[in-house]
């Protein structure tokens, strides 16, 4: 086990790229007090089976507890009509499930013997029969609320009488010679187990509108809880991860009421959500958390590749708030001039971009087709009695003449 250990740090953990210059493995072990906790990067492989375990507890969660408290609350799934089975155009649709382009269009014509119009709106159809039910989407946002809401409160329970959760210069006070407690540790690996879970389970989870911001996300903050684990970045790292929790357990539970239909709930759950995000995102973050990871940190050490990697990692998530927060800003927007949240911008539209608009294009077709239906039936039927009256009229006037007219 030493052996391998030696290898790994050797070619992954070197010491001149992750620690400050002249400080090694051993001096963060030997700094610390006798028998406190040392951060070494072996005790970061705990957290793949945890990982696994994760998922494990999630399916049972979601069908134990998620699925009846939806019945509870009166989530509804809505009834997608099924489309007539099409075997050709089915295999088509499973291999690509994007639009169809105008080459593979004419081809489907010619396979299936049907009209572009017919094979566009079975396509479409068939994407809408597709759609995740509202019981499911529950389910996710409710594991979700789950974990982010015992996290966020166990780790503010564990920091709030820590110096550095009120004076972030002491996040590096005493470094690299800084012990880490016991419910830092847990705090460190349940947080990496949860987000290496979610990056394992991203191919069968529901595909949201920033699906590929998401991802980045989950593996930007897998590097930076690994990272500033073993370089002892514990602090600063602790208060990385509260400050993502504060918000994001209020963003669950605002999904979990709009899928089951408690539109004020939702309202006033987004508002709060969208405060402290912006509050914690927009401000503490950046001006608090990154200022001192960038400028505070360089009266201890100088720069080097760690810091420069650590830092950069920062960026991407300052960069990701931004981004998300420009949505939340155009859903406040909604909610002020049209008085109620219509759809989550953030993270929550798992259709395709233009999926809605089509869907609705095709009944609105179909409405106007029926009232056409109905507009000729009763111009025709118009038509009749305007005829039948000129007849009747007609008879009228020749039966009023008198025998020597006729």
């Amino acid at each position: 086990m030493n052996r391998l250990e030696e290898v790994v740090n050797h070619w992954l953990w070197r010491e001149d790229f992750w620690l400050p210059p002249g400080v090694t493995w051993k001096d963060i072990a030997e700094g610390t007090s006798k028998g406190s906790r040392h951060p070494v990067p072996r005790d970061l492989l705990i957290s793949f089976p945890l990982a696994l375990g994760f998922i494990a507890l999630r399916f049972v969660f979601e069908r134990v507890v998620s699925l009846p408290l939806s019945r509870r609350l009166g989530v509804r799934d809505r009834v997608w009509v099924h489309v007539t089975p099409v075997p050709k155009l089915e295999a088509f649709y499973l291999q690509k499930k994007t639009e169809p382009s105008q080459e593979e269009l004419q081809a489907l014509v010619k396979l299936c013997g049907l009209s572009e119009q017919q094979i566009q709106s079975w396509l479409r159809r068939r994407r809408v029969q597709d759609r995740p039910a509202n019981s499911r989407k529950f389910s996710e946002a409710s594991w979700r609320f789950g974990f982010y809401l015992i996290i966020f409160s166990a780790g503010l329970i564990s920091l709030i009488q820590t110096p550095w959760f009120w004076d972030h210069r002491e996040c590096w006070s005493g470094y690299p010679a800084q012990a880490v407690a016991e419910a830092q540790y847990w705090y460190y690996i349940v947080e990496l187990s949860f987000y290496l879970s979610l990056l394992l389970c991203v191919s069968v989870d529901i595909k949201r509108k920033d699906f590929q911001e998401q991802i980045i996300h989950h593996i930007a903050t897998i590097f930076l809880i690994a990272f500033s684990y073993c370089a002892n970045y514990v602090r600063v790292g602790t208060l990385v991860m509260l400050v993502h929790d504060s918000s994001d357990f209020l963003l669950e539970s605002a999904k979990m009421f709009n899928y089951a239909g408690w539109r004020k709930t939702c309202d006033a759950l987004f508002v709060v959500f969208a405060a402290v995000f912006l509050v914690t995102r927009l401000i503490v973050f950046p001006f608090r958390i990154v200022y001192t990871a960038v400028v505070d940190s360089l009266d201890v050490f100088s720069p080097y590749p760690g810091y420069y990697f650590f830092n950069g990692l920062l960026l991407v998530l300052q960069a990701l708030h931004i981004f998300w927060a420009w949505l939340i800003l155009r859903m406040v927007h909604k909610f002020v001039f049209l008085g109620k949240v219509e759809r989550d911008e953030r993270s929550d539209d798992e259709s395709e971009p233009d999926e809605d608009d089509e869907v609705g294009e095709e009944e609105e077709e179909r409405s106007w087709e029926q009232k056409k239906g109905a507009l000729n039936s009763k111009l025709a039927s118009l038509a009749n009695n305007c005829v039948l009256n000129n007849l009747t009229n007609r008879r009228q006037k020749i039966n009023s003449r008198t025998p020597k007219d006729r």
